[in-house]
């Protein structure tokens, strides 16, 4: 993963995390598991597991610990309501950043085709 994919990462993980766990209940490991599924090969279990500590820090999930046959209790991470108004907001600003994104793509996309075409007859 590139060093700037990885700054970006880095600002939408809490809403990545807080969207997987919209879906149901899960602990570190689990979450960890889905986002490699899904790509993020290189995201490494602390990060996770940091993240989860301060979104839990900040009240954003309920934590319930859960015996284990290997090892001790795990914690499974719920969405609370707090944490269902933080994800919300994510969207928000997801939305309008990828709209505003999206614009400056498109035109910078026709400004190089623009620089690429030949002057039409009759045009300086």
């Amino acid at each position: 993963m590139s060093k700037q994919m990885t700054e970006m990462l880095k600002g939408t993980l809490e809403g990545v995390v807080l969207a997987v766990l919209s879906e149901r209940p899960a602990y570190g490991y689990e979450i960890t598991a889905w986002l490699r599924d899904q790509g993020f090969e290189d995201i490494a279990e602390g990060t996770i597991y940091a993240l989860l500590v301060r979104i839990e820090q900040r009240r954003l999930v309920d934590v319930e610990k859960v015996p284990s046959e290997k090892g001790p209790p795990r914690k499974v991470f719920t969405l609370n309501q707090q944490g269902r108004v933080t994800l919300n907001d994510f969207w928000t600003n997801w939305d309008f950043l990828a709209q505003r994104l999206e614009a400056l793509h498109r035109q910078q996309l026709r400004s190089q085709s623009n620089a690429g075409a030949e002057p039409k007859e009759g045009s300086k």
